[in-house]
Formats: structure tokens, sequence, C-alpha cells
């Protein structure tokens, strides 16, 4: 922000050195103005920035944008109170339409409505298709609907999951071990709940999450880094041969899209259908994207020097080296599967696991090769996404969330060019422009964008999937009376099982009790006397 807001680095320097001659006690911001910031009013300020900067509204969405009342500081800047873990991130103090009453996250968090919350209406007005799907029934109503809000931390998928189909909780995504039980994938591949799941009322909604899951190139590695058409040859192959499709298939339930790019759908320079495919990776067949045949890639790698996965100046195989923090059980089939996958272009991948803090360092340090990364989007915007190839940004000697350390001139300039300006179709071309330079270049594998599905209950009303937003939940309504007519109905408990093993203990103890009582009646009768010859 101090490259944005007018003022903030100097002021950083200003409060740095008043803090260090206070000796660390209570730093009162308001003897210190910052020249970009100005109150307008009590509920009102203003703030300054250097140039055009289009995407500051949503970091004005952020929470550490929000403000803080003086007296909460000063309050939490009193000598022990961090120490006794007293401090404003474990204790918020705000003006929200919720209060944070619980906070233990290793157990259970509850909020519970704010009584001085100002006065806010549900929206009169929506997108198209929300009025036909009910999300307007509220309009004008004041927010929120919710008297208190339990979060509970389950550590068990198992009982999450049927917690969930009893109607203890009202919402739920769904894990690989339930997948069948909730979706049901047709002939198309089209996926709906399954005839169990509409019977107890329960809804599906999908949505493209922004984000993308990728494997990322070290371009300043000598084998797989670099800008010779050698370099780009092997990263093309490579990128052919890892088939996402049949990862999305085989890992993830088909909840995923094969990326074409680095920016997903619902961001402003997506190009959906044939125009936005990487066509050094995909051809358009019959409507729909197709990923190039395996020949293609081995033609490749053999153009690069490689063919038959050797080095043709001296013979030996091509040996390259995938840098993971995937160290679970869980995580042993898919790394066998991306095995498999360079197998086919005879590359033999030594996969190093190792922790995040070793393999953050890693990274930092350029002694990456080839490595699995992913990135969630802090705002809709394209900047957001295409600043991790921008050279300026990389993280080798920058620190910056430019992990493959890609650098490419004419990209940067793009970027520059396109980073301020306002969503027209000049940015969108400038866009489409940089996106193909990145695919011919290929420093990432680009992956997949991950699909959420939830699952919600019928007494659960005005769910919208928002992923960028934060503030969703002021707008939910319960139905308790529906609710606990369903947890009524579905957990009524079944006596007949204990009648039945009544029944069979009763038919397994007979046969004891009549054998005993024969064998008593035989002791206890008389003997019989010798008659006299």
């Amino acid at each position: 922000m101090s490259q944005h807001i007018v003022g903030l680095a100097q002021y950083a320097k200003r409060l740095a050195a008043a803090y260090a001659h206070g000796h660390h006690a209570f730093l009162d911001l308001r003897r210190y103005p910052l020249a970009g910031a100005k109150t307008i009013n009590r509920y009102t300020y203003r703030i300054e920035l250097y140039g055009k900067y289009p995407q500051f509204k949503y970091w004005l969405a952020m929470p550490f944008f929000a403000p803080v009342p003086w007296e909460v500081d000063h309050f939490y800047a009193q000598p022990g109170m961090a120490s006794r873990n007293l401090t404003l991130d474990w204790f918020p103090v705000g003006t929200g339409p919720y209060m944070l009453t619980v906070n233990d996250p290793n157990r259970r968090m509850v909020l519970v409505r704010n009584p001085n919350f100002h006065r806010e209406t549900y929206p009169t007005r929506g997108a198209p298709g929300d009025a036909k799907a009910g999300l307007l029934k509220d309009a004008g109503r004041r927010l929120p609907f919710i008297d208190k809000v339990v979060f509970s931390l389950e550590k068990e998928q198992i009982p999450y999951w049927n917690k969930f189909l009893q109607g203890y909780y009202d919402a739920s995504g769904i894990g690989p071990d339930n997948f069948d039980q909730a979706i049901r994938v047709g002939a198309n591949g089209s996926a709906g709940l399954t005839s169990a799941m509409r019977k107890r009322g329960i809804r599906l909604q999908k949505s493209i999450q922004t984000s993308i899951m990728y494997m990322g190139f070290n371009m300043l590695d000598p084998v797989v880094g670099g800008y010779s058409q050698r370099a780009r040859d092997l990263r093309q192959a490579i990128s052919i041969a890892i088939n996402y499709e049949a990862y999305i298939a085989i890992f993830l339930n088909g909840r995923g899209i094969p990326a074409q790019g680095p920016i997903p759908p619902g961001i402003f320079g997506y190009v959906p259908g044939s125009a936005g495919i990487d066509p050094y990776v995909y051809d358009w067949v019959d409507g729909r994207a197709q990923r190039k045949p395996i020949a293609e890639a081995r033609r490749l790698l053999a153009e690069a020097g490689y063919p038959d996965g050797r080095d043709e100046k001296t013979g030996k195989p091509l040996l390259l080296y995938l840098d993971t923090v995937a160290t679970g059980p869980s995580d042993a089939a898919r790394l066998d599967w991306l095995r498999a996958e360079f197998r086919k272009l005879d590359i033999q991948l030594v996969v190093r696991s190792t922790d995040y803090n070793r393999f953050q360092d890693k990274m930092r340090k350029g002694h990456d090769q080839i490595f699995e990364w992913g990135w969630n989007a802090d705002y809709p915007d394209p900047e957001n996404f295409l600043f991790l190839l921008y050279g300026p940004n990389r993280e080798v000697g920058k620190n910056g969330e430019n992990a493959a350390n890609y650098e490419n001139p004419e990209y940067d300039r793009l970027f520059e060019a396109m980073r301020d300006m306002d969503d027209t179709p000049a940015r969108q071309a400038i866009i489409e422009r940089m996106v193909r330079i990145a695919q011919k270049d290929a420093p990432w594998i680009w992956g997949f964008y991950p699909v959420q599905y939830t699952l919600y209950h019928s007494w659960y009303h005005n769910a919208k999937v928002n992923l960028m937003a934060n503030n969703t939940l002021k707008y939910l309504r319960i139905d308790p009376v529906a609710r606990e007519r369903a947890r009524d109905r579905w957990n009524r408990p079944k006596i007949w099982p204990l009648g039945v093993l009544a029944g069979v203990f009763v038919a397994g103890i007979l046969p004891v009790v009549v054998g005993y009582r024969r064998r008593e009646r035989r002791v206890a009768r008389p003997p019989e006397r010798e008659g006299r010859p």
C-alpha cells in the first residue's frame, strides 16, 4: 500500500522511530497524522492515492482496512495484556452484525447478534435470476436474521457428515468418502444430487472458485528454466503429458476445470471457448478443448534434446525433481500418479517431500526445480493473478509471489500498462496478449480451477455463493421450526431392533433353560429299590 497511499512509506518510518524512542509504550496515532488520510466526519474518511489504482476499492473491503477506535488500541496496548492473550485479534472490537462471544478455535466459536448494530436492510434488488431463486423474499427486512451462530470443529469426517445428515449442521461440503452418497454423475458428465439427498430436501450449489492450482517450473533452473526454444519445448512437452483431466476425475471426483491460463472464470480477462485455450497444449475439437496427443509431447521432447527421455549429448536419462510439502499417506497415490505421467515421456521424476518451512526456504533461494503451488484471489481483478508472473515480483531476490521467477520484458511492460486500467475492451486485449505470451513460455503447467460443491438443508435460506465476500452471514435466514421437525423425524429412536434382539435372546436361552430343568428333575427323583429274588 505504500506504493499507492500518499505519505504511507514516510509514515511507516516515522512511526517506527517514534515507537523505538518511546521504548514500546502506547503509540497514540492521533498525534501522528497521515498525509494521505483525512477525517471528513464521524463516519467518513478520505484516502488520497498516487495516480490511479482502481483495485483500491477491493482493498477497502479487506479486514485490515476496517477503522478501529483509538480507545481499543489504547486498551490492548496496556502492559501485560498480550502476555495474557488479551489482544485485538483474539477479542475483536467492531461494529458488525455479530459479536464473537466464544473463541476456542480448537473446539467451538460462537457469534451472537450485536444489539448495537447499525440499521441495515436486506437488498431489494439482485442479479438476474435472484428473484426467481427466491433470494429477494426478505427484501427490505432488517439484518441480521439469525440470533446466534455456532461453529464447531469436527476432527473426523464421518461424524461431521453424519451430523449433517441428521440435521445438526445446516450446511456442508462433500468429502471424498461421501461423494457417491451425495452426488450422482449422469451419462453426460453432469453432477446432481442422489435421490436420498433430494428426499431430505437438501440443495446443491456448485461454484468455480477464484483460485488456480498449478505446477510451476523454476525459470532460473538450468534444465527446465530459461527462455530458449529448447527450454520452451521441454516445458510444453511436460505440460501436454500431465493429464489434468484424468487428475480431476481420479482425485477430485470431477470437481475441477482444466486451466488454460492464470485467470479463472468469473474474473475479467478470462476468455472461454476456442479463443481462450492454450494452443500449445490443447486443440479445439468438436466444440471442446482436447489435450494434444502424447506423440506431440514426445516430438517436442526430442526437439528439446531429450529423445526417449535421454540427453542426446550424454545419453543419460532425464531426471527431474518435484519439490512438495505433500508428506501424508493420502498423498502417496497422487504422487505415484505424477511419476507415471512423467514416465509417459520416459522422464524420471524424483519427489522431494519436505516440511513447509524447508520448502519455503528452497523457494526463496531458488533451489527448487518443479513445484506444486496454488493461489486464491485476494480480490476479483485480473491483476491479482497476472502479477504472479510479473518479473519484479519474483520470489528469488525480490521475496514476491512470482514463485516461478518468470521474467519476460514484453509481459512485464504489458502488465504495467494493464494494471491501473478500468475494465475496458482495451484492457481485455492487453490481458489476452499477456496470457498468450505466458502460454508460449509455459512457466506453469496450468493445472486446474477448483469447483466447490456445497450442500444446504431446506430450512437454510438466502444462500448465494460468493467466494470473495466475507459478510454474507448477515443475509442468511434459518427456519428453526422446520429444522426441529426434520431433526425429530430423522432421529426418532427405532425400538423394533430391541424386540428382535429380545426374541433372539429368548430363542437362544430357551433350550438352555429347558435342558437345565430336565436335569434338575432327574437329580431330584428318588432312586428305585432293587427287588428281592
